[in-house]
């Protein structure tokens, strides 16, 4: 495989209805996210999305970790699969994520939790960062059967990025020590080539890591900028700007079609890779994302 000039690895362009299929695949296999007390928003993509979709259920910093229940019921109820985040320093006590996932559990069918370390100056409780979530046990026997990781393409605006690879791999094998499979969900990034390497990178460093590769889903560019100066999207952001903020405003366009297709290019050329699927951050609302995947699963969109 040859690799172009940091720009990642060479893609197959000719094969147009393999690229489309390969879209339509990442897409039926899409999630997407939503936050908590938007009940009506749950009831709403719960007629758009597919029975079984995965939806990740925010846990920001102004709410606590039980916040977020209410809304995994209505989305278990609509047929989806509520996913909640677990941000490790915001955790009170270890008591405070054993009572969630036994409620989660039993009365919401929560199966997986996407593990992330929270990004607040000082732990609230026990946990310094998602790494010594794991090591605690907390999550074992719980009943889950797989812990999401996050994936960072343009690496972690606090952590340096041998950190982040080193961490990854622990993570890794404590779950795996646990019994617990293990997935990705990766930052969305505005420079399709650094998804792509990214995930190149990990099929062949984590070949049996199912990688859920992170897209804007559609919203206007001005919430899109805003979003990802939070989010830590710096690298191809900054690219941008040196084009100039009309370039920023024609790149960062409502439709995250580009993102998708190039994404989708490189999985039509290398089927074995790890790319199980797309996620989708719903800056410009949960309804919106849920009918984008569902025009491109049915190629509409």
């Amino acid at each position: 495989m040859r690799v172009a000039d940091g720009a990642g690895p060479e893609v197959a362009h000719g094969a147009g209805a393999s690229s489309a299929a390969a879209a339509a695949e990442l897409a039926a296999c899409a999630s997407l996210e939503i936050t908590a007390g938007r009940q009506e928003e749950a009831r709403t993509i719960g007629a758009i999305l597919p029975a079984g979709t995965r939806v990740y259920v925010n846990h920001l910093p102004r709410n606590r970790l039980a916040d977020s229940l209410p809304i995994m019921r209505t989305l278990h109820e609509c047929g989806l699969e509520p996913v909640p985040h677990v941000a490790a320093r915001r955790l009170t006590a270890r008591a405070e994520l054993v009572r969630f996932l036994s409620i989660a559990i039993a009365e919401a069918g929560v199966r997986r939790v996407l593990l992330i370390g929270g990004d607040v100056d000082a732990p609230a409780g026990p946990y310094k960062d998602s790494e010594s979530l794991l090591r605690d046990g907390a999550l074992a026997g719980t009943g889950l059967a797989e812990v999401g990781v996050a994936g960072y393409p343009e690496g972690h605006p606090r952590i340096a990025s041998a950190a982040i690879d080193a961490a990854l791999a622990a993570k890794l094998s404590i779950l795996a020590a646990q019994g617990l499979a293990a997935y990705m969900v990766t930052q969305f990034t505005f420079a399709p080539a650094r998804m792509v390497a990214y995930c190149d990178r990990l099929s062949r460093e984590h070949p049996d890591l199912p990688v859920y590769a992170g897209l804007a889903g559609p919203t206007e560019a001005a919430t899109l900028l805003r979003f990802a100066k939070r989010c830590g999207v710096s690298a191809s952001l900054r690219a941008l700007k040196n084009l100039g903020m009309n370039a920023v405003r024609v790149i960062t366009h409502t439709d995250p079609g580009d993102q998708l297709a190039s994404l989708a290019r490189y999985h039509a050329a290398h089927p074995s890779s790890n790319v199980a699927g797309i996620h989708l951050f719903c800056f410009g609302g949960a309804r919106a994302s849920a009918a984008w995947i569902k025009g491109v699963i049915a190629g509409t969109a």
